[in-house]
């Protein structure tokens, strides 16, 4: 049974059950390089600060640069009696170069210490996200240029409801994701906050150097309270919350095209590379990737719920019950990562139907509104030309054709003020054309989103 560091304190051994069950070292071992990089910096300020002799930092910045050299080969000795990633270094290097290296601990608890690992590692992990939706919007938008004049339904309540352009579709995600890099950039600025110095929680006697460490670890500021800087994972459940959120703008996206790829849809081919067969039905070809995406947002909102819990009936300060944030917060980094990687990789590959999409236009009134708006712009008020707009469909429908093949008498039964002009309002193109609202649907509006669309991702 290795020494704990506490051992001075009992006359017995923790248990072994005990023991197994509290370690950690098989999910936090993932923090070595913050941890090392955190204690680099803290063994800078105890030798700048004389708290250690500057011999002594010297060789504990030896040692520690060292270990990670042997971790990062797959040579580190891990432990479990250690019980977590700070242990299991910490004796690594008194080990390497004896009892200086159980100075490296002096002014710091592991309170602390495990916060500042989380908070460098969230820091980085955020600004890989940050990069991989740059790379998806970035899709995104050549996506929706390249297929500027391809046009298709809009939906709502999943019926036809009005002629758009693909590319005014696409560009909906744009902004969506848009709005998470938004997020996550606000997010960062409170995970990029110094917490080492608290101890563990009443802060520490020696005179230490917060802002030197925060200077050294590219901290622009510390933490004000040190009770509420080991206490709280707040910036775990914002940066969780944040993922749920943009995995449900993932999941939807990846909705649309199980949709579409079906033969019911018919309006993409996914391709070979992202579908996958079945192991009984030759004809298969199924959109795995995109229902994966689609399951694996639940396991977000899982580890959402999963850190809410865990927090909400703690005392201050710490807790060990705390110790259970670190799979949730890896397990997030890993999906959201992945799974914006495998989205963009796909949408390269994606191949529009577009004469499907037109021909899904043909049917269900789909410019009904249009004919509404014509007669509203003839001085009829809009709640009247809406009720006259579906007696027409009414009509239609009886003699099953379409608004667009319906003749001028036929429309003129209805309200003397239509004329054959109206025609031109009943087309497809003549729909989209007419939506010139800002931000519609229009030719000329989507293009002008997609050129501002792409100064802003130039800029990113």
């Amino acid at each position: 049974m290795a020494r704990k560091p506490w051992h001075g304190r009992f006359k017995k051994d923790l248990h072994k059950l005990a023991e197994k069950f509290s370690a950690s070292i098989d999910v936090d071992k993932r923090l070595y390089r913050e941890d090392i990089e955190g204690s680099i910096a803290h063994t800078k300020m105890l030798g700048k600060t004389g708290i250690i002799s500057k011999k002594e930092s010297e060789k504990i910045i030896k040692g520690l640069k060292s270990i990670r050299k042997e971790i990062e080969r797959g040579k580190f000795p891990f432990r479990d009696e250690y019980e977590d990633i700070h242990l299991n270094i910490e004796k690594r290097l008194i080990e390497k170069i004896g009892q200086a290296g159980g100075k490296l601990h002096t002014a710091r608890s592991r309170n602390d210490q495990v916060v500042l690992d989380m908070r460098l590692y969230l820091r980085r992990e955020i600004d890989e996200i940050i990069s991989l939706l740059k790379l998806l919007s970035e899709t995104i938008v050549n996506l929706a240029e390249k297929n500027i004049k391809v046009f298709m339904p809009l939906y709502t309540h999943l019926q036809r409801a009005q002629p758009v352009l693909l590319s005014h579709h696409l560009m909906a995600y744009f902004e969506m994701f848009k709005r998470e890099r938004a997020r996550f950039i606000d997010c960062r600025n409170r995970v990029n906050v110094m917490p080492l110095g608290s101890g563990a929680g009443a802060g520490t006697s020696f005179p230490v150097d917060r802002h030197y460490v925060a200077k050294l670890l590219g901290f622009p500021e510390i933490t004000k309270n040190s009770i509420d800087s080991v206490s709280d994972r707040d910036f775990i459940i914002e940066f969780i919350s944040i993922s749920s959120s943009l995995m449900m703008h993932l999941s939807r996206l990846s909705e649309e095209l199980v949709i579409w790829s079906s033969k019911e849809f018919d309006f993409i081919d996914l391709g070979d590379e992202f579908t996958t067969g079945s192991s009984i039905m030759p004809q298969k070809r199924n959109p795995d990737i995109s229902e994966l995406i689609r399951g694996k947002t639940g396991k977000v909102y899982g580890n959402l719920m999963s850190v809410l819990t865990i927090m909400k009936g703690l005392p201050l300060s710490y807790n060990r019950d705390m110790q259970e944030d670190k799979e949730p917060m890896f397990s997030t980094v890993d999906t959201v990562k992945s799974c914006i990687e495998v989205l963009t990789e796909m949408l390269g590959h994606i191949n529009f139907k577009s004469e499907n999409m037109r021909k899904a236009l043909t049917k269900g009134h789909i410019t009904a509104t249009d004919l509404a708006d014509y007669l509203a712009r003839k001085g009829i008020p809009f709640r009247q030309a809406h009720e006259i707009t579906g007696r027409i469909v009414r009509y239609a429908e009886q003699k099953g054709k379409d608004l667009i093949n319906l003749s001028i008498s036929d429309l003129k039964k209805f309200s003397k003020k239509i004329e054959a002009e109206v025609f031109e309002f009943l087309t497809v193109e003549g729909s989209i054309s007419s939506r010139v609202s800002q931000h519609g649907t229009s030719p000329e509006n989507v293009l002008k989103m997609i050129k501002d669309s792409k100064k802003d991702t130039a800029s990113w």
